[in-house]
C-alpha cells in the first residue's frame, strides 16, 4: 500500500540487505510460500562483495566430505562445529544445480557440470532473476535505517529512506532477516563500501548479541592502487623496494604468519609482488574466474605475471573475519524473537571457528544460511499470521540523546579505522591498546548519539552535508 508521504508495506517476511544471501533467504522464503519483501541500499544484484568477485563455494562430493570437515576444523581452533561443516556442504551441493535455468555453470573437464565457482557479476544476475521468478517483491536503493519492535521485543519490520524517490518506507512483518553483510570499516576493499555494518546496528539496538569480534583480523593482498581479488597471490613472491626478496611465510600458515611478516615489511617501506613463476593454469583461469583483477593491471600497462608492482594489505573487517550476530539454533535466529541473521551479518565460528572462513567456506554459509533462515522465518511469519503493531527503534543518528547539531565527520573514519583495520591495533593487540581504543571510539558514539540527525544535511550546501551526514546507512547523503 502506497501512502501519500512514504511506502508502507505488509509482509510475511522482510530480507533486509541484497547480496547472496539476501538472495538464497529471499527465494527459500518464496518458496515456502511467504510473501517476500527484500529491501536493499544498492541494486539487488550489483551491490556487495560477490558481485565484485568470483567465488568458489565449499561444495564437496559426499565421499570427500569427512575429510575436507577435519581438515578445516583442525585449523579452527577447535571452535567450529562439525555438524555445522557437514551441514553447508550438504546444502550447497544440492542447491547450486538449481540455479542452473539462470546461470551457465561450467564444464568440470570430466562431462559433468562445474558447480562450486561462478562469477560473481553473473552469479547475482541469475539469483535476482531466481528470487524474482519466485514472486520476490525488490525494493532497489531503499536503505533499511531501523527496526520496528513491539511491546514483548520482537522485531515485526524496519523502516527507512528509499534514496532515489526520496521518501520514507516501512514494511511491517513478523519475521526479518538481517544479510546486510560485514563491515569492512571503509578500508577500500573490492566491493565492500555499503558493507558498514548498519544490520550490526540495527540489531544491537534491539538488544541482539554479537560473536566471535574478535575474530576479525582479516586482509586482502591487492596492487596498491586498487583492491582486486586475491587469487594471484598464492603464486607471488615478495620483494622491498632495493630487490631483496622477503621472508614471507606462505598464505595460509598458523597465527596469521604470512599478514604480520608482510605488515611489518609495509610498515618498513614498499613491498613488491613477483608473480612471475605463476602456473600457467592460474594466468588461463584468472580472466574466466575473477575478471575484475586484471583492468587495474592493464589500465596501468603493467603484465601482472611478468613486472613486479607494488603491493598492499585492504583490511576486510568481518566481511572475511568471523565475528558477527550471534546464532542460537538451526535456524539461524539471533538472540531477538523475530529476528535472523544470515551470510556475513552473522558469526561464522559455527563453520570456521576463530580463523577466516573467507572464500569456499563462507559462501557456502552465505548459501546455507540464507536458505535455511529463509524457510524457517517464512514458516514461523505463516503460523503467526500479521505482524504485531510495533514502535522504531533507531536512536544515534535518528533520534539524539540531546541537541541536535551538525557534526564533522572527518575525523570518525580515521578513528575508527585506526583501531579496527590499522596493522599496529589489530595484528599486535594488547589491553592497553584495546582501552585506548574503546575511551576513544566511546568518545566519538557519544557525539553521535547525542547530536547527530541524518536529516541535519537538508539546510546545508552540498560539500557540507557530505562531511556532516552521519551516514547511518552507509551510503552518504544524496548528492
Amino acid at each position: 500500500m502506497s501512502e501519500p508521504h512514504g511506502l508502507d508495506l505488509t509482509a510475511d517476511v522482510l530480507i533486509i540487505g541484497g547480496g547472496m544471501a539476501a538472495c538464497w533467504a529471499a527465494t527459500s522464503a518464496a518458496r515456502a510460500g511467504a510473501r517476500v519483501v527484500l529491501a536493499d541500499k544498492g541494486f539487488v544484484g550489483t551491490s556487495g562483495v560477490t558481485a565484485t568477485g568470483g567465488p568458489n563455494h565449499w561444495s564437496v562430493a559426499p565421499d570427500k566430505r569427512a575429510q575436507a570437515v577435519e581438515e578445516r576444523h583442525a585449523r579452527s581452533f577447535d571452535l567450529a562445529e562439525r555438524d555445522w561443516m557437514a551441514r553447508i556442504i550438504e546444502e550447497t551441493w544440492r542447491a547450486l544445480p538449481e540455479l542452473t535455468p539462470y546461470y551457465p555453470f561450467d564444464t568440470d573437464g570430466k562431462g559433468g557440470t562445474f558447480y562450486s565457482g561462478v562469477r560473481g557479476p553473473e552469479y547475482m544476475r541469475a539469483l535476482r532473476r531466481f528470487a524474482v521468478d519466485r514472486g520476490v517483491t525488490i525494493l532497489d536503493h531503499h536503505p533499511a535505517l531501523e527496526l520496528l519492535q513491539d511491546d514483548d521485543g520482537a522485531i515485526v519490520g524496519a523502516a527507512g529512506h528509499a534514496r532515489l524517490d526520496d521518501r520514507d518506507w516501512r514494511v511491517r512483518a513478523p519475521a526479518v532477516i538481517l544479510a546486510t553483510g560485514g563491515c569492512a570499516f571503509r578500508s577500500g576493499l573490492i566491493g565492500s563500501h555499503g558493507n558498514t555494518g548498519d544490520g550490526l546496528l540495527m540489531a544491537a539496538e534491539a538488544g541482539a548479541v554479537l560473536s566471535g569480534m574478535e575474530f576479525s583480523a582479516s586482509y586482502s593482498l591487492s596492487p596498491a592502487w586498487n583492491s582486486t581479488r586475491t587469487l594471484p597471490y598464492f603464486a607471488a613472491r615478495f620483494f622491498d623496494a632495493e630487490g631483496q626478496e622477503l621472508d614471507v611465510p606462505p598464505p595460509m600458515s598458523g597465527e596469521a604468519a604470512h599478514l604480520k611478516a608482510l605488515a611489518r615489511a609495509m610498515d618498513a617501506g614498499p613491498v613488491l609482488a613477483d608473480l612471475s613463476d605463476a602456473p600457467d593454469l592460474l594466468k588461463q583461469l584468472l580472466r574466466r574466474i575473477q575478471p575484475a583483477s586484471l583492468p587495474p593491471f592493464e589500465r596501468r600497462g603493467i603484465d601482472l605475471f611478468e613486472n613486479r608492482f607494488p603491493i598492499r594489505l585492504f583490511g576486510e573487517g568481518t566481511v572475511r573475519g568471523t565475528g558477527g550476530l550471534q546464532i542460537i539454533d538451526e535456524d539461524c535466529r539471533t538472540s531477538v524473537e523475530g529476528l535472523y541473521a544470515v551470510g556475513d551479518c552473522a558469526t561464522r565460528e559455527l563453520i570456521a571457528g576463530a580463523t577466516s572462513g573467507g572464500g569456499a567456506q563462507n559462501a557456502a554459509w552465505a548459501l546455507t544460511s540464507g536458505r535455511v533462515a529463509g524457510k524457517a522465518a517464512a514458516l514461523a511469519a505463516l503460523r503467526m499470521g500479521k505482524a504485531a503493531p510495533g514502535k522504531a527503534i533507531g536512536r544515534a543518528g535518528l533520534r539524539p540523546a540531546a541537541t541536535v547539531r551538525a557534526i564533522d565527520l572527518t575525523p570518525v573514519v580515521p578513528a575508527v579505522q585506526a583501531f579496527t583495520i590499522a596493522f599496529d591495533g589489530t595484528l599486535w593487540r594488547s589491553a592497553a591498546k584495546l582501552e585506548a581504543a574503546q575511551e576513544r571510539l566511546d568518545e566519538l558514539w557519544r557525539d553521535m548519539a547525542d547530536h547527530g540527525h541524518a536529516r541535519v544535511w537538508a539546510g546545508l550546501p552540498c560539500a557540507s552535508r557530505r562531511r556532516c551526514w552521519p551516514a547511518r546507512a552507509g551510503s552518504g547523503p544524496p548528492r
